[in-house]
């Protein structure tokens, strides 16, 4: 079992005792994680002791940093078991996802193709081929979900067919919290000659990932959901549909020539997909949050989450006038409402109590047709929570009541 307490004090938002913050009970972790002080010294190292672009200097700082760049591009290639070169830097999940949809769905997909997805999906994953449908002619279908939002590997086989060229699903919805059969979707996906591309945005934090195993095309996450910085995403992607497929950016550091009449070669997967200077401080902290996950161990981090989530769900369930839609879900995702008290002033109940939750429609707005309610309140945890904060969380919500949430505006 993991040590906590000794967790807690690697982070900086946990330990600053001098600021409202150090009594915050933090359980928005699916928007956003916390950074260890491994990750905040590495984006600090850079800025102040090694500034620098890589790539392009013909001088010793510009080699070194370039090369630490390309140790973090291998360091995630391990941690999800891919090759280095199927690994493209990116702005987030969101960026990454867009990539697929424009430079792999527009280029390939044709009319009367489907689009496969389901109604849990986030907007990132969603929006992209939404307009990739529109532009191309091609259609969305949705696979059925369980009452409770799970994606099962029956419904899916159910959903399946010869027009069917894409599946583009979230391993872990943001909202309801179930673990997609990935692995089996991506055979059966196969067998009917489509690609699968997997939102891993609340999934590769959490549980371990291994793409070659999975035999999946496409993976895409976000560093700042896995205790790494903002404004760094990664996309895997087989090697061969790298390179077939469009980038969406082109300039410096992506072509290997170009000429007056136009013509461009650009440079192989994945630099053709990473025009211009990136985010070289959040890619190397990016590899420090993964050294740390891996020092904790994914398997050990997975199996405390759970054992978390079972808590929570424990206490949770006692409470009156709550209504939890995803009560068996395996992860740390958990989503209510409570009775007659619209969602966003539950929240705003709970901060008043010093704890963080997200409420709103978690940009999962198609899921208002499963769960009759536009809003929810989401509570999240990661593997620097503790029981003692679900506690504290449970005896915040034997307090609500619509007339104290009422008296907060007032």
């Amino acid at each position: 079992m993991l040590d906590v307490s000794k967790i807690r004090k690697d982070f900086p938002m946990l330990q600053n005792s001098k600021t409202e913050e150090a009594n915050l009970i933090y359980f928005d972790n699916a928007a956003t994680t916390f950074k260890p002080q491994t990750v905040v010294d590495a984006i600090n190292r850079y800025n102040s002791k090694k500034t620098t672009n890589i790539h392009r200097g013909d001088y010793a700082l510009s080699y070194q940093i370039s090369e630490e760049y390309e140790k973090a591009r291998l360091t995630v290639a391990k941690f999800i078991n891919a090759d280095a070169k199927e690994i493209v830097f990116t702005s987030g999940a969101t960026a990454s996802l867009n990539l697929v949809a424009f430079g792999y769905g527009r280029k390939f997909l044709k009319q009367g193709d489907v689009i496969l997805m389901s109604v849990a999906e986030h907007a990132s994953n969603i929006l992209p081929w939404f307009t990739t449908a529109k532009a191309v002619g091609a259609i969305i279908e949705y696979i059925q979900l369980t009452d409770e939002g799970e994606l099962t590997i029956g419904n899916f086989i159910k959903a399946m067919h010869d027009g069917v060229k894409v599946v583009s699903v979230s391993h872990v919805t943001n909202v309801m919290g179930f673990i997609a059969p990935i692995k089996q979707m991506a055979k059966i996906a196969h067998q009917f000659k489509a690609i699968i591309c997997v939102d891993g945005a609340q999934s590769v934090p959490h549980i371990m990932t291994n793409v070659k195993e999975w035999d999946i095309d496409f993976l895409s996450f976000s560093a700042h959901k896995m205790c790494g910085p903002t404004g760094v995403g990664v996309l895997f992607g087989k090697y061969r549909l790298l390179e077939e497929m469009d980038a969406l950016h082109l300039g410096g550091g992506s072509n290997a020539r170009f000429d007056i009449a136009g013509n461009i070669l650009l440079k192989n997967p994945p630099v053709k997909f990473e025009a211009g200077t990136p985010a070289i401080d959040a890619v190397l902290g990016l590899q420090k949050a993964i050294d740390y996950l891996d020092g904790i161990g994914m398997e050990e981090i997975e199996k405390y989450e759970h054992s978390l989530r079972i808590y929570f769900m424990e206490q949770l369930v006692k409470l009156p006038n709550f209504h939890i839609y995803n009560p068996h879900a395996p992860t740390g995702i958990i989503t209510f409402n409570v009775e007659k008290i619209f969602a966003q002033d539950v929240a705003v109940f709970l901060s008043s109590k010093g704890i963080a939750v997200r409420a709103g429609d978690h940009c999962a707005k198609l899921l208002v047709n499963l769960l009759g309610v536009s809003d929810t309140v989401r509570a999240s945890i990661n593997f620097y929570n503790t029981k003692n904060e679900i506690d504290c969380f449970i005896e915040a919500c034997k307090e609500i009541t619509l007339e104290k949430c009422i008296d907060l505006y007032l």
